[in-house]
């Protein structure tokens, strides 16, 4: 019989509304169940991966249940709520969500301030490569692929986990662009892997544990991040918030076509840039949630709340070109 957790949660805390919150809930091994209004994905542990199956019976506030489909030690119980806590921004608590609202009001009667990410920094980083100089259709095709050729299963019809480090750092480049159709990003997936990897018994090169240190300051976590491959300055941008750091912002052709459509700005494309890094500015430490949920609101207007989305219907439309 597979174990069942209690996770508790902020007093704010709403499963549906922080879970669908960022676009990586579209993306292998997530699956966030429409009917069900819960999430499914399985979590790599100490004896292998296990299937969670997370829910929210209550309303906001209330305590999540976590059904896994295999019994789990003592160790893999604190494994698990820890990568469900990093997942869910469950560290993110009220006082947290406050401040944000003091900064940005226009958030506060939604509740909206936590991000969904993954339950470990590598994956957030792999899922940032795919994500960049590409359509979301190739990043959707991308993660399901690397999941379903390189990941673990819990069981036969389980689904299959996000690849490990160590399954990465061995596999070939030619195997990643054959038959994950990864491009171009083949060699660096493998040299972040290799990076990530712990070494024996001490901490991989690249300690996510570092870049998690609220004592490093934002500057160099930033350049740090600039010197892994792969990663520039809007991939770098992206980790940051993801990391739980919101002072930069990843602008791109979303972020363009966002300052011309909503806020009006006009001029080329440098232009709007220059316009929008000014604009957010004014939200100092949190100009990325800001700039962010101007954007999901966006696309909410055009689709319906982001809980109601499929995410083998939604996954081919989510940027606005397609909407």
């Amino acid at each position: 019989m597979g174990t069942r957790l209690t996770v508790r949660v902020p007093g704010d805390y709403l499963l549906r509304r922080d879970v669908c919150s960022y676009g990586y809930f579209l993306l292998a091994p997530n699956l966030w169940d429409v009917d069900r209004q819960t999430l499914t994905r399985p979590l790599e542990l100490d004896e292998g991966p296990a299937t969670a199956v997370i829910g929210q019976g209550g309303g906001r506030g209330s305590s999540l249940g976590v059904r896994f489909d295999r019994a789990l030690s003592r160790v893999e119980q604190r494994a698990a709520r820890a990568r469900i806590t990093r997942m869910l921004r469950l560290d993110e608590d009220e006082a947290h969500v406050a401040l944000f609202h003091r900064v940005d009001p226009r958030w506060k009667r939604s509740g909206r301030a936590r991000l969904f990410r993954s339950p470990t920094m590598f994956e957030d980083v792999i899922k940032t490569v795919t994500s960049c100089n590409v359509t979301w259709t190739s990043t959707v095709h991308m993660n399901r692929r690397l999941c379903d050729v390189l990941g673990r299963r819990s069981e036969r019809d389980a689904p299959a986990a996000f690849p490990r480090t160590e399954r990465l750092r061995r596999v070939r480049p030619g195997t990643l662009r054959g038959r994950c159709r990864v491009g171009y990003r083949d060699t660096r997936i493998v040299e972040l892997a290799r990076l990530f990897s712990p070494r024996g018994k001490r901490p991989p090169e690249c300690d996510p544990a570092w870049f998690e240190d609220r004592t490093n300051d934002d500057e160099g976590v930033y350049k740090r991040l600039l010197e892994l491959p792969g990663i520039g300055p809007y991939g770098a941008a992206n980790i940051m918030q993801l990391l739980g750091r919101y002072s930069r912002l990843p602008l791109d052709t979303e972020s363009i076509r966002h300052g011309r459509a909503v806020l009006g700005f006009g001029g080329k494309d440098r232009k709007v840039l220059s316009r929008l890094s000014a604009h957010y500015g004014t939200f100092g430490e949190d100009r990325f949630r800001s700039y962010w949920f101007e954007l999901w609101a966006f696309y909410e207007e055009k689709r319906g709340r982001s809980w109601t989305w499929r995410r083998d219907e939604i996954g081919a439309t989510f940027t606005a070109s397609k909407l």
